[in-house]
Parts: C-alpha cells; sequence; structure tokens
C-alpha cells in the first residue's frame, strides 16, 4: 500500500442533489476522494421524509454516506447569498430539479459561472434542458414509461411492467458522474468551467440495444415483450428456467457454452442434432430448447446446478433473493456493502460504491447525518463565520 490519494481529493462539491439521481451522482464524487457539501432545505429533501414509513429512509443513507450536511433556505435572499459563496470556494455545484428553477432563484449556470469561471454546473433531469418534453414532470416510473423500457418489461401476453430498480434514476445519475469528470479533466487543461447536463431519458436509450435490434430487424415493427428472454429473441437458450427450490438464469451465446451445456446435461447426442446444430436452428426452435432445458434443470436444487454448470463453464447464476444479496461472502469479501450502526437507523448494511483506485481501499463511510449536523462546521471552515453568525442566520430562517 503506498498510500496514494484519492482521485478528487482537493475537490469540492456542493450538492442540491435530491432522491437518487443527483445524490448518486455525489456519492461518487465523495467514493472518489471529494468534499461534498450536501445543502437540503430546513425541512429536509424528499427522500429524508420519507423516514417516517419503515425502512424508506435506507436509500436517503445509502446515498449519501460521506457527505457534510448543511441547511439553507434558497427562498431567503440571505441563503441564496450563502449559496453563493459556497460557489465562489467550490468546483462543482450539482442539481437535480426541473429545468428553470435555479434560473428563477438567480441560481442558474449563468449566473453562479459569472462568479465562479471555473465552476462546473452539472444539471440531471428526466427529458433535458430543452425539447418539447422539457417541463414534462419526470420520476424514474415517468421515464421508463417515456423511453421504451416498461414496454419492453413483463411477458406478451401481459401489460407493460416497470423494471424493479429505479433505473433511469441511477442511469441518470451515473452519467452526470461521467460528464463532471469530463468537464474537471477539461477544465484542468483549459482553466475554464463548463455546464454540463444529462437527460435520464438519453442515458437509458442505450440500454434498449437489444430490443432495438428487433424493432429495427422487424421493418420497424413494435416488438412483443419477450420476459426473461433476450430482448432481441436472437440466443437460445437465453432464460430463467426452474430448479427445486427456485429458478436459475442460464445463457449461450456460442457453439461452446451449447456443448458445455448438453455435456452437463448428460446429452451428448445433442450435438450432433441437426434441430439444435448452430444458434439461428436454436432460436428457431426457441420453445423447444426451453422445455428440454427447463425440463431438466427442475431436477436439481439452484445451487447444486449452479456449482455443475460452472464446473462446465456454462453461463449461469441463481436467481437469488434479497436476503442472499444483502449478505453476499463476495461482496462483504470486497468490503462492498459493509455492515455498521447508523446514527439514526441503527445496524444496516451501506454501500461502498463500485468505484476500486490502485493503491487505495474503498472511503470508510462515515453515514448520513441528522439534517443540518454540520451547517456551523461548514460555514466555518469554508466561509469564516462563527457561531454568533450561525445562530443570527438560523434564527432569520436563511439556515
Amino acid at each position: 500500500m503506498t498510500g496514494r490519494r484519492l482521485p478528487l481529493e482537493g475537490i469540492t462539491v456542493v450538492d442540491l442533489g435530491q432522491i437518487y439521481n443527483g445524490p448518486y451522482a455525489t456519492f461518487l464524487m465523495a467514493q472518489a476522494g471529494a468534499r461534498v457539501i450536501k445543502i437540503e432545505p430546513p425541512g429536509g429533501e424528499n427522500m429524508r421524509r420519507r423516514g417516517a414509513v419503515g425502512g424508506a429512509m435506507l436509500p436517503f443513507a445509502m446515498l449519501n454516506s460521506n457527505k457534510e450536511f448543511i441547511t439553507l433556505n434558497l427562498k431567503h435572499e440571505k441563503g441564496r447569498d450563502i449559496l453563493r459563496q459556497l460557489v465562489v470556494k467550490g468546483d462543482v455545484l450539482l442539481e437535480n430539479f426541473a429545468p428553470g428553477v435555479m434560473d428563477r432563484l438567480g441560481l442558474g449556470p449563468t449566473d453562479l459561472k459569472q462568479l465562479n469561471p471555473r465552476l462546473i454546473y452539472a444539471a440531471g433531469s428526466g427529458f433535458g434542458w430543452s425539447g418539447p418534453y422539457r417541463d414534462y414532470p419526470a420520476m424514474d416510473l415517468t421515464v421508463q414509461a417515456m423511453s421504451g423500457v416498461m414496454a419492453c418489461t413483463g411477458f406478451p401476453d401481459r401489460p407493460p411492467v416497470k423494471a424493479g430498480p429505479a433505473l433511469c434514476d441511477f442511469f441518470g445519475g451515473v452519467h452526470l458522474f461521467g460528464a463532471v469528470m469530463a468537464a474537471l479533466y477539461e477544465r484542468s487543461v483549459t482553466g475554464e468551467g463548463r455546464f454540463v447536463e444529462v437527460a435520464m431519458l438519453e442515458a437509458v436509450y442505450a440500454s434498449l440495444s437489444s430490443n432495438l435490434g428487433l424493432y429495427h430487424g422487424s421493418g420497424g415493427q413494435a416488438p412483443p415483450r419477450t420476459g426473461n428472454r433476450h430482448g432481441g429473441m436472437a440466443e437460445s437458450p437465453y432464460n430463467v428456467y426452474p430448479t427445486s427450490d427456485g429458478y436459475i438464469a442460464l445463457i449461450c451465446v456460442s457453439e461452446t457454452h451449447w456443448d458445455a451445456l448438453v455435456d452437463a446435461m448428460g446429452r451428448p447426442e445433442l450435438k450432433g442434432d441437426p434441430r439444435y446444430s448452430n444458434l439461428k436452428a436454436r432460436v428457431a426452435r426457441m420453445d423447444e430448447i426451453d422445455a428440454l432445458v427447463g425440463d431438466w434443470t427442475a431436477g436439481f436444487t439452484k445451487q447444486a446446478l449452479f456449482e455443475l454448470l460452472m464446473r462446465h463453464r456454462v453461463p449461469c447464476a441463481p436467481v437469488r433473493e434479497l436476503p442472499e444479496v444483502v449478505n453476499d461472502p463476495h461482496l462483504h469479501a470486497r468490503g462492498a456493502p459493509p455492515r455498521l450502526d447508523h446514527p439514526i437507523l441503527g445496524p444496516v448494511v451501506l454501500p461502498t460504491g463500485p468505484l476500486r483506485f490502485e493503491d487505495a481501499p474503498p472511503r470508510p463511510l462515515r453515514p448520513s447525518q441528522e439534517l443540518g449536523a454540520d451547517t456551523a462546521a461548514v460555514l466555518e471552515s469554508l466561509l469564516g463565520l462563527d457561531a454568533a453568525a450561525v445562530a443570527q442566520l438560523r434564527q432569520e430562517g436563511a439556515v
């Protein structure tokens, strides 16, 4: 271990993110070493307020580790003035309000870059800052519906289904992180900041590649939902198959995989069967293939079958339930979701994020804190305000 610095050490991020999209982008920045100052309204951001219902506050805790927490009332002129002062000291401001909100407050990219020409102003939104959909209300569900994700999810004889995870929010957050990194690199060369934005609708589009292949291949006809089969109906076997205690996902994308599967099945004669001799033939007989494989997999537990198929190098995985994922030994061996005592939630498993940097272990987690826990410390360290000045701002309702 050489004790190298994390890549973003020395970078200060002013984080106005809310719910998933923005907070995930800034969480990745925090895990890469940035100082992230999370700004919430005096009542707290929406995700924190969900904490009144069961474990609904866990997502807030997952996305807000290693941040400093302050409150600012951006409806108050002194609150807006403090934000401007923070921007002068900062490197990145990130927000995912509806387009136009920050401009109406006098805090848009043009306003803030006049104060700090080196500022990277990053904005996440559902549909972008331009175009006819600009002002549509955007949540993960609505973007899934507009993007085609729902139309591609589920089975052909049933209604469209949303993807279980909030993939549009998180795809948007990952791309926003990437846009900020590109802008920071440019600034290191030119010295100039830049406005960057990411629309969730566009961030998720490339993930439809298999489904779009089927759409274009059919001459522009809307393809049916394919359930657990390949989105482009171009692979077989490719499905989720029953076992005696659950399910296993299995895919063969090459003749080597098919040969290994039939060896594992004890059916070597299938290698020479002209009905299944190549991928095109197997796709043409997809129902037969699925029945053949499913009848065989049903005789195993999912773990025993997984171990057998791993010995034969067949791409597959048991379909695991969330308790299995939370307690996954591989993830814990990599330190990915450490167990800790959260000051509000008690014992939980929180992510460290997927970024890994040579010669630097994942940043130890400081759990998310109570609303405004760091307001005085941040305003003192960055702006030089003393306790009396912060108390006055609180009395006036600015923080």
